[in-house]
């Protein structure tokens, strides 16, 4: 019911940037937390950063004053910001949002973009 499609994935150099969107749609639900992912090949699935649905923010160490996480809850969309992009930030980025449905919590996960960041 609930379909999360992502866009803004790509190719940069290191110390550019690119903007990330995660857009929920469907209808009967509720967002609550949106969270950004990254897996990177050899290494386990990386929480990036999350928002709630109060707006509190939190970021992984490596990329806290780079990344800003954003949601627009009228477009039912999350955005993350990346700046200066390092070669160790590529990896397939997922968004995720906890999204009450059926008067539950469930995981809903994008399918997941590349970013590319060459040195």
């Amino acid at each position: 019911q609930v379909q999360l499609v992502e866009s803004g994935g790509g190719l940069v150099q290191a110390g550019g940037s690119l903007r990330l969107s995660c857009k929920a749609s469907g209808s009967g639900f509720y967002i609550n937390t949106m969270n950004w992912y990254r897996q990177a090949p050899r290494k386990q699935r990386e929480l990036v950063a999350t928002v709630t649905s109060i707006g509190n923010i939190k970021y992984a160490d490596s990329v806290k004053g780079r990344f800003t996480i954003s949601r627009d809850n009228a477009k039912n969309t999350v955005y993350l910001q990346m700046n200066s992009l390092k070669p160790e930030d590529t990896a397939v980025y997922y968004c995720n949002a906890d999204i009450l449905i059926f008067g539950d919590i469930d995981d809903y996960w994008g399918q997941g973009t590349q970013v590319t960041v060459s040195s």
